[in-house]
C-alpha cells in the first residue's frame, strides 16, 4: 500500500515566498540606487468619478492645503502617502514637492511607516476588484493583502469594494499614475503618514 505524500503547510509556503521576495527587492533596490532618477512635473488634478462609481469612492478635499507636505514625512527623494488626506506627494532630491494628487484607497490601509518600492508590474492585469489596471507599484503588505499604487486602464475610478472584500489597490487617475510610475523606481521610499 503506497504511503501518501506529505504536503507542506501553507505557512511554510508563505514564509518561503516572502523571504524570496524580500531578497529580490533588496537586490533590485541596490541596482536601482545606481541608476538615474526621473523627476515628475508639478500638477494637482483631482480624479473624476465615472458613472460606475458611487460618490463615496471619490476622495474629498481635506482642510490641509494640497501643496503642504505632511510634517514628519522624512527628507530627500520619496513618495509621501497621507492616509487621512487620501493624497500622494512626489518629493524630489532637493526636498521639494514636484507633484501631488488625490487617490482612491483600497479597503486595507498600510500601517504608517516607510516602505521601499518593491515589485513594479508594467503589463495590464486585473485588480482584486476585477478592474483592468496598469503601472502597478507594490510597496507593502498587510493581513495577507498586497498594497500597491495603480490606475485603471480606462482611467475610471474604482467601484466601491463589496462588503467584506479586502483590497490593497490605491488607485490614481491615469495621468497621475503615469507620473508616479516614472518617479517610483524600485527602492524609492514610500513614507505612509496618518
Amino acid at each position: 500500500m503506497p504511503v501518501p505524500a506529505r504536503r507542506l503547510p501553507s505557512w511554510a509556503w508563505v514564509t518561503g515566498l516572502t523571504t524570496g521576495a524580500i531578497a529580490a527587492v533588496a537586490v533590485l533596490a541596490v541596482q536601482a540606487g545606481q541608476g538615474t532618477r526621473p523627476v515628475a512635473t508639478a500638477t494637482d488634478p483631482t480624479p473624476s468619478p465615472t458613472a460606475s462609481a458611487s460618490a463615496s469612492a471619490d476622495p474629498k478635499p481635506k482642510a490641509t492645503p494640497s501643496n503642504v507636505v505632511p510634517e514628519g514625512s522624512g527628507t530627500s527623494r520619496r513618495i509621501v502617502y497621507s492616509l487621512s488626506q487620501d493624497r500622494v506627494w512626489l518629493i524630489d532630491a532637493s526636498d521639494s514637492p514636484r507633484r501631488t494628487f488625490t487617490v482612491w484607497p483600497g479597503s486595507v490601509d498600510p500601517d504608517p511607516g516607510t516602505y521601499p518600492v518593491g515589485t513594479r508590474s508594467e503589463p495590464v492585469t486585473s485588480g482584486s476588484d476585477g478592474v483592468r489596471i496598469e503601472h502597478i507599484i507594490y510597496f507593502a503588505a498587510k493581513s495577507g493583502v498586497n498594497i500597491a499604487f495603480s490606475h485603471a486602464v480606462d482611467g475610471a475610478s474604482p467601484p466601491p469594494a463589496a462588503a467584506g472584500t479586502q483590497t490593497g489597490g490605491i488607485r490614481t487617475n491615469k495621468a497621475d499614475g503615469t507620473a508616479l510610475w516614472a518617479f517610483a523606481t524600485t527602492g524609492t521610499p514610500v513614507r505612509v503618514v496618518k
